[in-house]
């Protein structure tokens, strides 16, 4: 029974990306004259995100660094 039920196992993930591959429509093409004016699209800035995303990432490394300066400052005041 166990070998029955390794085998569908085996089976269903062989089969299943080839299963839930989609096969979706290609989108329409932009209009002519669209945003950007040429054949590149204007893509999303990212300037405001990614400098908010920076300094949160700087703060919590700096968070963590005063963490464990922290705690070995005390473990070596117990020593």
């Amino acid at each position: 029974m166990k070998k029955i039920r390794a085998i569908i196992a085996l089976a269903a993930f062989a089969v299943l990306p080839l299963i839930s591959i989609a096969d979706n429509p290609s989108p329409p093409p932009p209009p002519p004259g669209g945003p950007g004016g040429g054949p590149n699209p204007v893509g999303t800035p990212v300037d405001g995100g990614m400098v908010i995303l920076l300094a949160l990432g700087i703060g919590y490394g700096g968070w963590k660094i005063y963490q464990i300066r922290k705690e070995t400052a005390e473990a070596k005041g117990k020593e």
